[in-house]
């Protein structure tokens, strides 16, 4: 019953090429920075990505898409990560864009043992109808287009398939975390990694804090240990390690105004 491992080194040794990754967090906020790593360490190529967004910055998985190391994404959003756009036009990077939403029911019907549902999200657009690229040939023309999917009408309203997705691994992080595997998370943090742990076959989970079982209520274990294969304790300076993609602040003169984006609390 205990999945503790002895360093994160460890806990990916048996990921291989070709592999395909669950990975947890959104933008930079609750990103298992520390399981990224090791995987680039291993050297290992053509991964297949399961993940919100892919790093930001010199972040997450920008390490491991900035390598080379990544055949395949599938997620729903580039947003400002250069890299990630150019290797997706180039050619050199196949890429699944799907809702936001529906990629979360994805990973958690995967999870869930369900192969499949109806959501009405991207009825009578590229998603259900197909022809979305999923890789360009580098010159500007589309390589591999999304094949259509089923819709199909219920009580009136149109409504198209979705498969869940299953992973060989998922790559997590989480505040606390037990011997057993049960895991809590923090606020923002609280994203998309207890969906990414139900999906994957193999689950790893960096924890920033390891407690004994029994320490975690019960009524507060966010995802139970079920899930969870492997659990990594993070020293301090790995758990206190957290960026900011994004800070803007007021102009000069003016007070109570300012935001700062993707912030892990």
């Amino acid at each position: 019953m205990d999945k503790v491992v002895g360093s994160a080194a460890e806990a990916v040794a048996d990921v291989r090429d070709g592999a395909t990754l669950a990975v947890g967090g959104f933008g930079l906020s609750g990103v298992p920075e520390v399981l990224i790593q090791a995987v680039y360490a291993t050297g290992v190529s053509g991964l297949g990505i399961v993940s919100n967004n892919c790093g930001a910055m010199d972040r997450g998985l920008a390490v491991l898409l900035a390598a080379g190391r990544i055949a395949r994404v599938t997620g729903s959003y580039i947003g400002a990560n250069k890299e990630f756009a150019r290797r997706y036009l180039a050619g050199e990077l196949e890429v699944e864009l799907i809702p936001q939403g529906t990629l979360a029911e994805r990973l958690r019907a995967g999870g869930a043992g369900i192969p499949a549902f109806y959501t009405p999200a991207g009825v009578g657009t590229q998603v259900a109808d197909g022809g979305l690229p999923w890789r360009y040939d580098g010159a500007g023309g589309v390589a591999v287009a999304s094949p259509p999917k089923e819709v199909r009408e219920f009580d009136g309203c149109r409504y198209v398939l979705e498969r869940g997705i299953r992973t060989d691994f998922a790559l997590v992080r989480a505040a606390k975390g037990d011997r057993y595997g049960n895991l809590v998370f923090t606020r923002s943090a609280r994203n998309f990694n207890p969906l990414a742990a139900m999906a994957g076959r193999v689950t790893l989970a960096e924890v920033e804090q390891l407690v004994e079982p029994g320490e975690i209520d019960p009524d507060h274990v966010h995802l139970p240990g079920v899930f969870v294969q492997r659990v990594v304790e993070l020293t301090a300076q790995q758990a206190a390690d957290k960026q900011i993609e994004r800070r803007t602040v007021a102009a000069t003169g003016t007070q109570g105004r300012g935001r700062t984006d993707a912030v892990e609390p």
